[in-house]
């Protein structure tokens, strides 16, 4: 990564390794969504990448995306915004009114508060159960040995119609293993989609059946 270089062209970087792992693992590139994390982006340089066709993003932070993507959706009424980071049972009104995804569904309380919201507001997002693949203290999700049951407590007692798995593996160890975990849980589950996979190790992610990777530092730099 050079200082020459613009968000446009990392984009285009990923977009190349993103067709090559693809191909490797005898996958259409177009199974695989590419979601640009803006956390921190500005967006005034969130823009020219809706103006390059990118439609799927993701933000950490509920307060943060109100304050942005409001008039870039009014701009771009066809772009998908995914919450990625946690999300607090105090926040879910807005998250409901503002994301098109939340991927971070990981506890009976959110679930139930994502539920009443959705009737309240006539809205439901498309909803992912965040797993805690490495069954690491300090992030949230729930516990692989959890999740078969907590996938039942969604759709049996709140109506929720979960479509996929998130997860973020530990940092210091080799993600394949957890990729592969992650996609055993959703297929025993019958769900179709897998958010795994970031700027270190989508290729792995995509080559285990990711339908989407979540994409930040490789296209806007370190932050």
């Amino acid at each position: 990564m050079t200082t020459s270089e613009t968000d446009l062209d990392r984009l285009e970087h990923v977009q190349a390794r993103i067709r090559r792992a693809a191909r490797d693992a005898g996958r259409k590139p177009t199974e695989i969504e590419l979601v640009c994390v803006t956390k921190t982006i500005s967006a005034a340089r969130i823009e020219p990448l809706l103006r390059a066709s990118c439609r799927q993003f993701g933000e950490n932070r509920v307060q943060e995306a109100m304050e942005k993507w409001p008039s870039l959706r009014a701009a771009f009424p066809e772009l998908t915004l995914r919450l990625i980071g946690p999300l607090q049972t105090n926040k879910v009104r807005d998250a409901v009114r503002l994301f098109d995804v939340i991927e971070t569904v990981d506890r009976p309380k959110l679930a139930a508060e994502i539920a009443t919201q959705a009737v309240r507001e006539g809205k439901t997002p498309r909803l992912l159960v965040q797993v805690n693949i490495g069954e690491e203290p300090q992030k949230a999700g729930v516990l692989p040995e959890d999740a078969d049951a907590f996938l039942r407590v969604c759709r049996e007692d709140f109506g929720l119609a979960i479509e996929g798995l998130m997860c973020i593996p530990p940092v210091d160890q080799l993600a394949s293993p957890y990729f592969a975990k992650l996609a055993e849980i959703a297929a025993r589950n019958g769900l179709s989609k897998l958010s795994m996979g970031m700027t270190s190790d989508f290729e792995q992610a995509i080559k285990l059946g990711a339908t989407e990777i979540r994409v930040g530092s490789a296209i806007f730099g370190a932050r």
